[in-house]
């Protein structure tokens, strides 16, 4: 959380985080886009989940889903399956193995993490994501694929360091919610977040200085905010 609040912070956004039913509706209400992220979810929060995402909803700004980790529980599949129906998400983010998941299409992971990619694959991922949920489809990983509708992106901008730190994809995430409450296009939208994100990476890790995650991490939020 603390990592995903400083690279919003950095980017340009207001981060606030909220778990709380009795002022997740209020939350909402002042918010101009909402993350819902299942990474450390727990029973009371999805509740808090619902009535924030039904809020917003109803206030007309994106409402982005990380349904992270969903293929590794029965509890995160339920969970998931009770926001899909109650919440209208303008887009849902995942890596390949948790959108997969989400259409039904077998892929290999380990833990809460995708270990294969191809693009052909992926991209028949995003576009089936995208059609089931009628909605902006972001499948993440080496490459990155964004789909909306008919139209579809993809992204070769990341650094494997990304993959060595926790809570790259849920910072991703907030930074893709803060880019959709722009006036660009979804897709547009979408697509320039993770590439800028990507690059962001890039950059960071080709500082001197830089010999591993650690050292990584305090030049990536630097990054972030240029």
């Amino acid at each position: 959380m603390n990592f995903t609040a400083n690279g919003l912070l950095a980017f340009g956004g207001s981060p606030i985080m909220a778990k709380e039913k009795r002022e997740a509706t209020d939350m909402a209400k002042i918010a101009n886009g909402l993350l819902i992220n299942i990474g450390t979810i727990i029973e009371p929060d999805l509740e808090a989940m619902i009535l924030a995402g039904q809020t917003a909803n109803e206030r007309d700004i994106p409402v982005v889903l990380d349904p992270v980790g969903v293929a590794a529980s029965d509890f995160r599949k339920d969970a998931v399956n009770a926001l899909l129906d109650h919440v209208t998400f303008a887009a849902i983010k995942g890596n390949a193995g948790e959108m997969a998941h989400l259409v039904g299409v077998a892929w290999k992971t380990k833990g809460v993490e995708s270990i294969d990619d191809d693009v052909k694959k992926l991209e028949g991922i995003a576009r089936q994501a995208a059609e089931k949920y009628r909605t902006l489809a972001i499948v993440t990983g080496e490459i990155d694929v964004v789909c909306h509708g008919k139209h579809i992106k993809t992204n070769h901008t990341g650094h494997e360091l990304l993959t060595k730190i926790t809570g790259a994809g849920c910072l991703l995430g907030s930074i893709l919610t803060a880019c959709l409450t722009t006036d660009a296009e979804k897709i547009d939208a979408a697509y320039e977040a993770v590439k800028f994100y990507g690059a962001a990476a890039e950059k960071a890790a080709a500082k001197r200085g830089v010999t591993g995650s650690g050292t990584f991490i305090p030049h990536f939020i630097d990054e972030l905010g240029k």
